[in-house]
């Protein structure tokens, strides 16, 4: 081997530890498809050691999750019925007792019935006090004899403790003042209801 081969295979080895040609185990040079198997190698190496330095990085103190698809199993992140979603957003805000006393309302007839129910109306309800209208005194008697029934029934049909007491007002008499002055007095003598 003469000094000028010499030369130029050490410049030739430099090239491929720079970079230029890879150069196999048996340390001849890579062509073709053994070529683009190194180089996928290389790049599957350099990426792996980026994940971890990132990782590392990371799990140091910052709290930066990956975003990952879903997979084959249930998800929070799949589409959700609209009930579902809407009762978890009642329950993150605290919401479900009003909703509850929202059920006294809107199924009034079905919870007492559709002979108290034509003759009353829930009014308001605060702190499990339901406040009961009835269209007259005699309704307003029955309504406070039956009071532990309608109680039960209400408890049965949407939850126990949503309505733990109920007040029942006798029929709303029609205010008789108009405007700002009036005279003290005792007022009409009639009885409504």
């Amino acid at each position: 081997m003469t000094s000028g081969e010499h030369a130029g295979r050490s410049t030739a080895s430099e090239d491929s530890a720079a970079g230029a040609t890879p150069l196999g185990s048996d340390g001849a040079e890579l062509h073709g498809s053994d070529l683009a198997r190194a180089a996928l190698q290389a790049a599957k190496e350099k990426s792996k050691a980026k994940r971890r330095t990132k990782r590392s990085v990371i799990g140091a103190g910052g709290s930066r999750r990956r975003r990952r698809w879903s997979g084959p199993g249930a998800d929070d992140r799949d589409p959700q019925p609209l009930g579902r979603l809407a009762s978890r957003i009642a329950a993150d805000h605290g919401w479900n007792d009003r909703l509850s006393g929202g059920h006294v309302f809107a199924r009034w007839t079905s919870l007492v019935g559709g002979d108290i129910a034509e003759h009353t109306k829930p009014v308001a309800l605060s702190d499990g006090e339901l406040t009961v209208q009835a269209e007259s005194t005699a309704w307003a008697t029955q309504l406070r004899l039956l009071q532990r029934q309608i109680l039960q029934r209400i408890a049965d049909g949407v939850g126990k403790g949503v309505v733990r007491k109920i007040k029942v007002q006798g029929p709303a008499a029609p205010s008789w003042r108009h405007g700002p002055r009036h005279v003290p007095g005792r007022g009409p003598r009639d009885t409504y209801g």
